[in-house]
């Protein structure tokens, strides 16, 4: 008798563990924003629904090409994607779409982060910024708009980023489109980048090629993300970050619930995790990515190198995903054309 009730008890132990007890396999981006990963999404996840989080580190669009890869029999369950592959992705039918009404955390998104989910493409949960870089030490005025990027007393201290990096691609095509520009036309933009480089501005391939400029002095001002003026203030460099007045280019990182997998309650669940205020401000403490819920809280420090709140996000904007996928190689060439003359 005592043998059986063991055995009932054990039954109930068993049953009493929760359902989410598994694990789903997602992608992070590795190094820092692997850690942050970690950090304010994978180990509360874990500890919320015991369930294990196998990591593959793929920046999006080798993610994206061995999602496509393996269609038939796919790997992932929440996939992460920073260059719009998610349009893509959902139109292909690679990705699933999201009924807002399972996720506690959706309707306390920004209107923009979710407005896709039910066609597929997941919500964003962080922003990069794209926004005026500067040296608060030389600068008595911090730039207020990119429009002051173009005033030939600003060239000798600006660098500009090759449009190869996505960052350095969003900087220029808002300076194409201040300059009477669009997706459809850049030569305003190039030919405002030939008067700069003229005027003493110069072109850095990488993000720590700017950290090397700003270092060796006589820079003071460049067009990149925000999170990258939070590392170069750990450098111990004087740099801030400011949203230029005609418009913010974003960067949206979003997560994505990838079709024909058979657990994705669970993959849900880490998605809604994602799209905590919670996360989010863990992830923006750490790396100073832009929330994308509305009620995230911020200390002022933090708050100051993101656009943060209902006005800070107001001016985001997001040039078309597709429409830069389908231009970027000529794009390339018509670029460094022009910074070859």
């Amino acid at each position: 008798m005592k043998l059986v009730t063991a055995m009932l008890a054990g039954v109930s132990v068993l049953t009493a563990v929760p359902a989410f007890a598994a694990e789903i396999t997602i992608n992070s981006f590795g190094g820092a924003y692997e850690e942050a990963h970690r950090k304010c999404v994978i180990d509360p996840f874990t500890a919320e629904t015991g369930a294990e989080v196998r990591i593959v580190t793929a920046y999006s669009a080798d993610a994206f090409a061995q999602l496509r890869a393996q269609k038939d029999a796919p790997q992932y369950d929440v996939i992460h994607f920073s260059g719009g592959q998610e349009i893509v992705g959902a139109k292909e039918g690679l990705l699933a779409p999201i009924d807002a009404e399972k996720l506690t955390n959706a309707a306390d998104l920004y209107p923009f982060a979710g407005a896709n989910m039910a066609k597929g493409e997941g919500p964003a949960y962080q922003i990069a910024a794209i926004g005026l870089l500067y040296n608060s030490d030389e600068l008595s005025e911090e730039p207020a708009m990119w429009a002051d990027l173009m005033k030939p007393e600003m060239a000798e201290g600006l660098v500009l980023t090759d449009i190869s990096n996505t960052y350095g691609l969003f900087g220029f095509l808002m300076l194409n489109r201040i300059a009477g520009g669009d997706l459809d036309n850049i030569q305003p933009g190039l030919d405002v980048v030939k008067t700069m480089l003229e005027n003493g501005a110069f072109v850095v391939s990488k993000s720590p090629e700017i950290q090397q400029a700003f270092a060796q002095g006589g820079t003071f001002v460049a067009p990149y993300a925000s999170d990258y003026a939070y590392t170069l203030r750990k450098a111990g460099l004087p740099v801030k970050f400011q949203q230029g007045g005609e418009g913010t280019p974003a960067s949206y990182i979003t997560a994505n619930l990838v079709a024909g997998r058979d657990n994705q309650d669970l993959a849900l669940k880490f998605i809604d995790i994602e799209l905590s205020p919670e996360a989010q401000a863990c992830f923006a403490e750490a790396l100073r990515y832009t929330p994308t819920n509305s009620r995230t809280e911020l200390p002022e420090e933090v708050a100051a190198d993101v656009a943060y709140g209902e006005e800070g996000v107001k001016s985001l904007m997001r040039f078309d995903p597709e429409v830069i996928e389908a231009n970027r190689a000529d794009w390339v060439v018509e670029w460094n054309k022009a910074i070859a003359q």
